[in-house]
């Protein structure tokens, strides 16, 4: 599944992150996908401390690929490895290798 929305850069990134619903995947150093603007679905996928998904950015694309088979009805989760030097947002995601935290540590 590919990550999609709108291509915003750092300055708007920061600005939109400042309101009260979003969700945003950083492309590189410059640019951000806002998946609240033309997302394709993958910007509701949860995070987990053992996802069952990773991200693989390429080209300027970022893709969701399958870790592993995934069931039927499995949730997709991925890990959404914020900075350590951000806001710590707590994760209970129930993993036997929760960080307790969604940010690395």
């Amino acid at each position: 599944m590919e990550y999609t929305g709108e291509r915003i850069n750092r300055r708007e990134t920061k600005r939109r992150s400042e309101g009260p619903l979003h969700y945003m995947f950083t492309l590189d150093s410059y640019w951000t996908l806002d998946g609240t603007v033309g997302g394709s679905g993958a910007e509701y996928i949860n995070h987990c401390c053992e996802p069952n998904v990773y991200a693989w950015v390429t080209q300027g694309h970022i893709l969701y690929m399958g870790k592993r088979p995934i069931a039927k009805d499995e949730e997709l989760t991925i890990d959404y490895h914020f900075a350590k030097n951000v806001e710590k947002v707590i994760c209970k995601c129930g993993a036997k290798t929760c960080r307790g935290t969604i940010n690395l540590k």
